[in-house]
């Protein structure tokens, strides 16, 4: 296969942007689309291999899959291994056991599999898992392992035949992904079948080549290089991917190797040292830098500054570099590193990061490093009630009530109170339904992650698996057919309505992309959330759906919960691992006023009959020292940075129902 410098500084262009989007840097919002560049080059790469030794009588599948873990497996066990008393020093049990089941899934090479059922690469608690990136690595490997095989097999029909069964099974790919970024995002994005059909794309690239050879076209590979760059700065998480979206940087990668021939602009661009040399290193850069950027954001309990991120970068090239030459230079070299030692040093390195990954899995994360009475508290912290999965609608959607299992707070059969709300509600509902059936009220609750407990809204933030309106209307239904007269809602009102994600304006910033809602449904970009209108319409919709509610029943609402910033969970946890400090973290009750402030002012012109209103942070702040607490008796009062721990809602709870008897007659 004759060598061409272009590809290697094509390979610079895809791992840059990638490195960039995970280090958080806005600008290089789409930076993600670099796998997509990835998994494009590998099926050019490997198609042009793997035909070139078919056609000359030398195909060998056990010769392709030494070649295949030279190139990958040295690099990324030694990583591997570096990470993991990395991880043993400054993870806590939870985040231990995930990455101890990730080291045995990426050992499979199922870690794409992994991620899909247990996190969204989007989601928040993702940047902290330093192998997160090598779902890309699993899916290319189930290509290496699927498509020689197929490839060999195929021949038999003719190249001509073989290329069009190519250009079909992309074509079914291509449509499995638009069909799955619509109905099962996560699994879209990290599974084969979906990304399959870019790594067809070089296949198909790949058959074009050995036929017509490079072709020179200054304005094809210009728009090539243009399409890859518009994605890199135009997209974003909310962009559904992969999709025909993705087809964007896929085709500017097609058009690349079909069209940049040695002599064209964009091939001498490529071809410059700098690209060439970083493209050399790219696949140890790509390695380090997802657990790089894991590992300093759990040590230093925060996102790195410039400062920081600088000197990340010059150790990430740093580690690229010794990677590339010292580990996997001389892997690649057969009179350096024969067959045999290549394969047990495998065998070996598997075994031990499995077993290692087993222990973690099997002891929860080795929660044995911790004080014990460090791990008491985090797992009361932690606990969550007993129908928090139960009674809830983030992963059933139909909408039918009553939900078999959710009916054990009635009384005599039936319900005179109904909670409605989200993920916050799940947190404290068990408590307040508890106590509410000790003085013989009864209710029901379901709760849906992510959705205002009220009608008429919609989630827009580029989550389209939301029903938050059919949610709303499927529970005010069952309240009006089974005569309840008492709705208690309890939601993140102010976030949905700002948008933003929490500042407490001393350091600490709530994790995660926007979340708001609007009046229709819509599809925009996650950048509109700060729209002036949007957030005046949705002001004007509280009040009228609020006022209206309170015309069909007696409504309890729950004034919002004092968000912190700090993920109070983690940062106890890790001060206490780190530094031995156990001091009772706290944050400003002036942020929490001015972050609310437009939502209470809402309640504040609502008519007061049939309405109470109960504040939570009343409880959990102090007028005189302007402070709000995140801890009390040695017990955690969240999970997190917004969602309270068991113990916060027997507080809460207990106060509600100290209040009971201030409430009207009707409710009583």
């Amino acid at each position: 296969m004759k060598y061409r410098a272009e590809i290697d500084g094509l390979r610079a262009l895809a791992v840059i942007p990638v490195i960039l989007f995970h280090a958080g840097f806005a600008l290089f919002s789409g930076g993600f689309v670099g796998v997509d560049v990835f998994f494009v080059i590998s099926g050019y790469l490997i198609t042009t291999i793997l035909i070139d030794d078919i056609e000359n009588n030398r195909f060998s599948l056990l010769n392709f899959y030494e070649r295949r873990a030279r190139r990958i497996l040295p690099a990324l066990f030694f990583v591997i291994l570096v990470s993991i008393p990395f991880a043993w020093m400054w993870m806590l049990p939870s985040q231990m056991k995930s990455f101890s089941q990730s080291l045995v899934a990426v050992s499979l090479f199922a870690s794409n599999v992994f991620f899909w059922l247990t996190s969204g690469y989007f989601n928040a608690a993702a940047a902290e898992n330093p192998l997160l990136h090598t779902w890309s690595l699993a899916v290319e490997e189930q290509y290496y392992f699927l498509f020689p095989i197929f490839l060999f097999l195929a021949w038999r029909f003719g190249k001509n035949r073989v290329f069009w069964m190519i250009v079909v099974f992309a074509a079914i790919s291509l449509t499995l992904s638009e069909w799955g970024w619509r109905n099962t995002a996560t699994a879209n994005f990290y599974l084969a079948p979906t990304r399959a059909w870019e790594l067809f794309a070089g296949s198909i690239a790949a058959f074009i080549v050995q036929k017509r050879g490079v072709q020179a076209n200054n304005v094809l590979s210009l728009l090539g290089l243009a399409a890859i760059v518009f994605a890199i700065f135009a997209y974003d998480e909310s962009t559904p991917f992969p999709s025909v979206y993705a087809l964007v940087p896929v085709l500017g990668v097609v058009l690349l190797i079909l069209f940049a021939e040695k002599e064209t602009l964009v091939a001498k661009l490529l071809s410059t040292k700098v690209f060439v040399g970083i493209g050399l290193i790219s696949y140890s850069a790509y390695l380090w830098h997802q657990p790089l950027l894991a590992f300093a954001r759990l040590r230093l309990m925060e996102h790195p500054n410039l400062l920081q991120m600088a000197m990340l970068a010059f150790l990430l090239m740093f580690l690229a570099w010794f990677s590339w030459k010292y580990i996997e230079t001389p892997f690649r070299s057969k009179h350096k590193v024969p067959r045999r030692t290549v394969f047990i040093s495998a065998a070996v390195s598997s075994a031990l990061i499995i077993s290692f990954g087993l222990l973690g899995h099997t002891n929860s994360g080795y929660q044995d490093r911790l004080d014990p009475k460090l791990m008491s508290v985090l797992e009361v912290a932690a606990a969550r009630n007993p129908y928090s999965e139960q009674c809830s609608f983030s992963r059933n959607n139909n909408f039918l009530h009553p939900i078999k299992g959710c009916t054990d707070f009635f009384v005599d059969g039936s319900a005179s109170v109904m909670m409605i709300g989200d993920s916050h509600l799940e947190a404290i509902g068990y408590q307040l339904q508890r106590e509410l059936l000790n003085v013989g009220i009864g209710s029901y609750s379901v709760s849906y992650s992510g959705c205002i407990s009220l009608p008429g809204f919609f989630r827009v933030d580029g989550n389209k698996r939301h029903k938050c309106d059919a949610y709303n209307e499927s529970m005010l239904q069952y309240a009006r057919e089974n005569n309840i007269d008492t709705i208690i809602l309890i939601s993140r009102f102010p976030l949905y309505l700002e948008g933003n994600r929490y500042e407490n304006d001393e350091g600490g910033v709530e994790m995660g992309n926007p979340v708001f809602v609007d009046l229709i449904e819509r599809f925009p970009q996650v950048s509109q959330w700060d729209d002036v209108e949007r957030v005046d319409r949705v002001a004007n919709r509280y009040k009228e759906a609020l006022k209206f509610l309170l015309t069909e029943f007696n409504v309890v609402l729950f004034e919002p919960t004092p968000e912190v910033g700090w993920d109070v969970f983690k940062r106890y946890g890790m001060l206490a691992l780190l530094y031995n400090d156990v001091t009772p973290i706290t944050h400003s009750l002036k942020e929490f006023n001015r972050r609310n402030s437009r939502f209470l002012s809402i309640l504040d012109e609502l008519p007061t009959e049939n309405l109470e209103r109960i504040s939570v942070s009343n409880i959990l702040c102090s007028d005189s020292t302007g402070r709000c607490i995140t801890s009390q008796s040695g017990q955690l009062l969240y999970r997190d940075d917004d969602h309270l721990s068991q113990y916060a809602a027997d507080m809460i709870a207990e106060e509600f129902i100290y209040q009971l008897s201030n409430f009207s007659s009707d409710f009583r």
